[in-house]
């Protein structure tokens, strides 16, 4: 049976479009099967061997391998401060990146001769200086085929530069790497595609530069005169001669595209990752278990990785005052979790950024134990940092990766490699040392990060919403996996969060912010009781109306609205209204009896929650609200989207914190 391809509306290529589209193929095509068709095959190894050609294609290789290594000496800095600093002229220098890739060579050739010419600027300072004479010498050839091929390094190198997450250099900083150290073993690694791709081209560009070379270097047999001379030369007097050479440096560039198949900019990409495995296969086995959920397969270090005690590390208090966008104070005893909360743009992201010095936004005066880490670089001050993203470096497996802060640190390899071992047998991802960050699923990248950061003995550990990217069982095995390890921990964690169930049982207190303030800095159950932000409230479920105290005794809502409550409150009091869903009651008419609070309102939207419904209820009268009920009570109420109905809360059932 044939297969059947669907047809996508619009997908037909428009014949006004596909006619000029050949046309410009075969204009490009063309030219190369002339070549092809007039080159003398029988004689193409007489051609190619002959004295002449050989010794041009000797020089053709040294020149453009100098011409490589100088572009990579002068264009690998170049373009990473392209790609990572901003500076006054930035947008200028890209320019004249760009400049010889448009300029005709023979201008390029033309400037090169005023700039390093016997009567150029530079020309005459070099000759009695160093005793340099660049034109007509092989080193005016190099130079030439410098300045027109190292644009394509420039801008292939800046474009893998600037593709590359910030977060990997981040991480492996927090992790004790020295800036030096990063280059080598993450950034570098991570843009050799680019490098690799832009490296290639340079070169291929610098092996059939001609232009620039024969006016700046002239066309000297031996010297200066590259294979491309020798094809202008061998076009008078042998055209079959020169158009074997040009099969030749056809073939040549052809080779280097096809090499690179079109990845010319060379960006780093994340591949990804494969489908997460079942439940068991999170804990670190391998999903061949029983029922009984008792490991068959898995090595016994990953069976029993929950039940090996943790490392306890050198015990640090923390005290940090934050200034800047974030402008809060805080202190946390040894051992201690914190849950950081907020909406976005709270400022929970900079908070943490900003005790790691990574950002300008907001800075930390930062006291670990009894030692002052503020002027120290990240590198130096020993907290380590889990993005959201895990930020595993792509080009290690699970073992190096969680060796990275160890061997950092100066420890040898063996023992570092031994003790990343042991912190992923604890974390039950042991038996996958051996894979790279794109063979792991979500649950276990993130329990190789956390190996990661927990082997580098941090005194202060920073999680930037850990567990955000993952679905709600692998959630609820990691979140076992890390409040487990968290209680042997000596030092401070905080840990970023959206989650209300990790809020509570991950963290001892719990850090509220808001447009970078702290509004709450209290134990969970106290959050919980008494939240003091309308976002907080509502991330755990509950109706929060902002207002202030009125003379009545009620509660003026800031959205609209007043609000009967049980508590005494000053006039111009700020207070929070606090309100359950299930303390809402949904009805189809006016309300009688003990309700002092009744609006009408329509019905916005249902959705399930567990074996209960919530019911989203607008009103003109009074701010949106959640109610809780049964299916069986929204069927005898025939709820659906826009139905009408009125709604009550009983004053007592109102909590008030006051702000």
């Amino acid at each position: 049976m044939r297969a059947l391809r669907s047809r996508v509306p619009g997908a037909r290529t428009p014949v006004a479009l596909a006619l000029p589209a050949l046309l410009a193929v075969a204009f490009l095509l063309m030219p190369l099967i002339s070549i092809l068709a007039r080159t003398s095959w029988a004689d193409l190894g007489t051609h190619l061997t002959s004295p002449d050609v050989t010794q041009a294609l000797r020089l053709s290789l040294l020149v453009s391998f100098w011409a490589l290594g100088l572009s990579l000496l002068l264009g690998v800095p170049l373009a990473w401060l392209l790609a990572r600093v901003d500076f006054p002229g930035k947008a200028l220098v890209r320019s004249l990146v760009l400049l010889p890739m448009v300029l005709p060579p023979t201008v390029g050739g033309v400037a090169l001769l005023l700039c390093f010419g016997r009567r150029g600027l530079l020309g005459p300072w070099l000759e009695d200086t160093f005793g340099i004479t660049l034109p007509f010498h092989t080193s005016g050839a190099v130079v030439a085929a410098t300045f027109v091929a190292m644009p394509f390094l420039v801008i292939s190198l800046e474009g893998a530069l600037a593709g590359l997450r910030p977060s990997y250099e981040e991480t492996a900083a927090s992790l004790g790497a020295s800036p030096a150290r990063v280059f080598f073993t993450v950034t570098l690694p991570m843009v050799a595609p680019g490098l690799a791709a832009g490296a290639a081209l340079t070169w291929a560009r610098a092996l059939g530069e001609f232009g620039a070379t024969i006016t700046f270097a002239g066309n000297l047999p031996g010297t200066t005169q590259t294979l491309p001379l020798q094809v202008y030369l061998l076009l008078q007097d042998s055209p079959e001669a020169a158009t074997s050479v040009s099969l030749l440096l056809l073939a040549i560039a052809m080779a280097v595209l096809i090499a690179l198949r079109g990845r010319w900019t060379g960006a780093p990409r994340d591949r990804p990752r494969g489908p997460e495995p079942a439940a068991d296969d999170i804990d670190g086995r391998d999903g061949r278990d029983g029922r009984d959920g008792t490991d068959t397969a898995g090595p016994p270090a990953a069976r029993r990785s929950d039940d090996i005690p943790p490392v306890l590390e050198e015990r640090r208090s923390l005290h940090a005052e934050v200034t800047g966008f974030n402008r809060l104070t805080l202190d946390a005893a040894p051992g201690t979790t914190i849950a950081v909360v907020g909406p976005n743009g709270a400022g929970k992201t900079t908070l943490l950024r900003a005790l790691l010095g990574l950002t300008p936004r907001a800075r930390a005066r930062l006291r670990l134990g009894d030692t002052d880490v503020t002027a120290l670089p990240p590198h130096r001050r020993q907290v380590a940092w889990v993005p959201q993203n895990g930020a595993l470096f792509p080009h290690l497996n699970a073992l190096t990766n969680t060796a990275y802060g160890l061997r950092a640190h100066g420890v040898p390899r063996a023992e570092a490699r031994r003790e990343a071992q042991q912190w992923l047998d604890r974390l039950g991802v042991g038996h996958l040392a051996h894979r790279r960050p794109a063979q792991l699923s979500g649950g276990q990248a993130q329990r190789v990060a956390l190996a990661r950061a927990l082997a580098a003995s941090p005194w202060l550990l920073l999680l930037d919403e850990p567990l955000a990217a993952l679905d709600q069982t692998t959630r609820a095995h990691v979140r076992h996996t890390l409040r487990t390890h968290l209680a042997g921990f000596g030092g401070v964690c905080l840990i970023v969060t959206h989650d209300p169930v990790e809020a509570v049982s991950l963290a001892d207190r719990v850090l509220v912010l808001d447009e970078g303030r702290a509004l709450q800095y209290a134990v969970p159950a106290e959050v919980t009781r008494h939240p003091r932000s309308p976002w907080v409230a509502r991330m755990l479920g509950r109706n929060a109306w902002p207002g202030t105290a009125a003379p009545d005794g009620t509660l003026a809502l800031t959205d609209g609205g007043r609000l009967v409550v049980a508590d005494s409150l000053a006039e111009g009091t700020a207070a929070l209204a606090v309100v359950a869903p299930e303390a809402v009651s949904v009805y189809h008419d006016r309300p009688g009896g003990s309700p002092r609070n009744v609006w009408p309102g329509t019905v916005r939207e249902l959705t399930a929650v567990g074996s209960r419904l919530r019911v989203l209820i607008a009103s003109d009268e009074a701010p949106d609200l959640v109610a809780e009920i049964t299916p069986e009570a929204a069927t005898e109420l025939g709820l659906s989207e826009g139905t009408a109905v009125w709604t009550s809360v009983k004053a007592t059932e109102v909590t008030v914190v006051t702000l």
